[in-house]
């Protein structure tokens, strides 16, 4: 039988046996007067149909049109970005000065302290100096160990008197060992105390009052100023002897 949907509904024979269920069977086939619907397409469907695909430009012709309102930087701002590019410029070459300069500076430091442990190693402490002593007198006091390039008598800072002891700086470092052997040696009624001289590194010494500074009272080759200025002078006659 056809519905109104063009769908035949026809129930096949059956068989019925003895304590068996009538079973139907139903086949579905278009109706001999069914008619066919061509597909369409709906109206809201060709947003989505492929479209063509655009044009490639060349290269640089993406280019604002001339008519656009933006059309790059103004004037103004043009001139402050050139001026802090020329201001980071000149922070760049002061950099690079500045990192020159240290490093000179680091050359004259490690030269300045090789050439003070040279000094160093050529000369002696002494010790119980005689206050009104003068560096002429020491000086003929150690002249028989060899020549002598300087000596220098430190005296304090605030009241400008003697602080008791000296630096005797010979031509050679094996004259220091000669030096050694007028330790205890009498100078002035006083018992000299005399060691080779130590090198101060930078952070080691620390002043612990007012007396821990002095102003050198003697002169020597080469400007070597231990901890002031000097007053008078006396160069030993040794070899390198210059009068001034």
């Amino acid at each position: 039988m056809a519905d109104a949907g063009g769908i035949t509904d026809e129930r096949l024979e059956t068989h019925e046996k003895p304590g068996d269920e009538e079973v139907c069977l139903l086949s579905i086939y278009p109706a001999t007067n069914a008619y066919h619907i061509p597909p369409q397409t709906p109206p809201n469907f060709p947003c989505y149909a492929p479209r063509p695909s655009l044009p490639s430009s060349p290269k640089g012709t993406n280019d604002l049109p001339q008519n656009h309102p933006f059309r790059g930087l103004t004037p103004q701002i043009q001139e402050e970005i050139a001026a802090m590019k020329k201001r980071v410029a000149e922070m760049e070459s002061e950099a690079a000065k500045l990192r020159e300069m240290q490093a000179s500076l680091d050359q004259q430091s490690e030269s300045l302290r090789e050439d003070k442990e040279d000094i160093d190693a050529r000369s002696i402490f002494v010790g119980n100096v005689d206050y009104g002593a003068s560096p002429e007198e020491i000086q003929a006091h150690f002249q028989s160990c060899g020549s002598i390039n300087r000596v220098t008598i430190l005296l304090d800072k605030f009241t400008g008197h003697p602080k008791g002891y000296a630096y005797v700086e010979f031509t050679e470092p094996s004259l220091v060992a000669q030096a050694l052997v007028l330790n205890e040696s009498v100078f002035r009624g006083r018992n000299l105390k005399v060691v080779p001289k130590r090198t101060n590194l930078p952070g080691m010494a620390r002043g612990r009052g007012r007396g821990r500074g002095g102003i050198g009272r003697g002169f020597g080759r080469g400007g070597f100023l231990p901890r002031g200025v000097y007053r008078g002078g006396y160069r030993g006659r040794g070899r390198g002897y210059a009068p001034y």
